[in-house]
């Protein structure tokens, strides 16, 4: 039986909650039907724009622009703070709402989720017609609108998601892959940042469709494995399931806010080191094995992004966690900085079954993971700092034999 997926987006977020904040305490004419954008300090008149309203877009107002370049564009421009703590209340609200119906939800950001909604489609009936009460009692109880995206996976419903807004619901089933994704620009497609978008389009990919339809062999010269993972994303496949809540807890996961946005790869690459440790030593520490590796990102407008790979044999070593942490932010980052990085470990065992391959022994992972216990040890009794990996160490430091 094919999934039936929904992605829920808060049509521009951060304004709109502000415009009910502000509604709520007397405000007599709503932000989000005049020249407004969110960010940025008036008095000071410094900062960027964080979000804006449609009458302030229709003038050219764009995200990330310099607050000064925004108001040479609209004279009549008017600057709200951020108010994050009301942004997190409204946000536990529309989530709370939607737990009503299923559980099986995962949050991607503090304004969107997925909703796995293949279990329940007997209870409520018809997706689409789901849809749009659900659509209309969160605009009726919470006071802003929602796009609504359903396809048979994750991807295909967040790309559904973002076809036209606002308070819009669209389809995108495997079916409709040719006619409704395939002819949209190279750079819609999601998880295609911007640095991506230009060497494809230099390739002569215009479309999705021209990626789903490229050959993997001539495209890996120029992005290496993240070439096959592109041309699946084309094709609309993606396999990734709605991590719900409630299986949370049987996860073991570690998080890092970063000091400044970064938006280096090998900076990046050196926190999921620092990460994998982390995670690798409670792994081991519980005598569990993890069969699904995370990776966590978050960008500095507090959009998050979670990508993962299921392994065939469980892992428990820090090294086997790092190696397979750096192949997924290899496959997921878009160039974009980084505000918050992460790694999560799923599916935990305390039992392993590993499936040998020719070359593969069940000696050498044993003494891997007793090498790792025991730098753990050493690490408890002398401090994290006595043991450093060779895995980032600069070349001038390696001697040659």
């Amino acid at each position: 039986m094919d999934r039936i997926i929904m992605h829920i987006d808060v049509n521009n977020a951060f304004l709109s909650w502000t415009a009910v904040d502000l509604l709520n305490k007397g405000s007599k004419y709503d932000i989000r039907n005049s020249y407004a954008v969110i960010g940025g300090d008036e008095k000071a008149r410094k900062g960027i724009v964080l979000a804006k309203s449609n009458p302030a877009k229709k003038l050219g107002v764009v995200t990330g622009e310099p607050l000064y370049q925004a108001r040479k564009k609209c004279r009549a421009l008017k600057t709200y703070p951020m108010n994050y703590p009301f942004y997190q209340k409204m946000s536990s609200k529309l989530f709370h709402l939607i737990r009503k119906y299923t559980p099986d939800i995962e949050i991607a950001s503090i304004d969107e989720c997925y909703l796995d909604y293949t279990k329940v489609k007997k209870l409520y009936g018809d997706p689409y017609e789901f849809a749009k009460k659900l659509q209309m009692e969160i605009n009726d109880t919470l006071k802003f609108t929602v796009n609504i995206g359903i396809a048979n996976n994750k991807l295909c419903a967040k790309m559904a998601s973002d076809f036209s807004k606002p308070n819009k619901i669209h389809t995108l089933y495997k079916e409709e892959i040719k006619n409704k994704m395939w002819p949209l620009p190279i750079g819609d497609l999601f998880g295609i940042g911007k640095k991506t978008t230009e060497k494809l389009l230099k390739l002569n990919i215009q479309t999705i469709g021209d990626l789903a339809n490229s050959s993997s062999s001539k495209l890996y010269q120029y992005f290496k494995n993240q070439a096959i993972v592109m041309i699946d994303w084309a094709n609309g496949i993606d396999d990734s399931e709605v991590v719900s809540e409630e299986s949370v807890p049987k996860g073991i996961s570690n998080e890092i806010t970063l000091e400044t946005d970064i938006s280096d790869q090998s900076k990046l690459t050196e926190n999921l080191l620092f990460l994998s440790e982390k995670v690798g030593l409670r792994l081991r520490k519980e005598n569990k094995f993890a069969y699904v590796v995370a990776v966590i990102l978050k960008d500095k407008y507090f959009k998050r992004r979670t990508h993962q790979k299921k392994l065939e044999n469980p892992i428990s070593t820090s090294k086997e966690i790092f190696e397979i942490s750096k192949q997924i932010l290899n496959e997921m980052w878009n160039n974009d900085s980084v505000r918050l990085i992460g790694i999560r470990l799923d599916k935990l065992t305390e039992k392993v079954v590993i499936q040998t391959s020719l070359f593969d022994t069940i000696e050498e992972d044993k003494n891997d993971v007793t090498l790792e216990k025991t730098l753990d040890q050493l690490k408890e009794k002398y401090g994290t700092k006595i043991i450093s990996r060779a895995s980032l160490k600069d070349k001038k430091d390696v001697k040659s034999e």
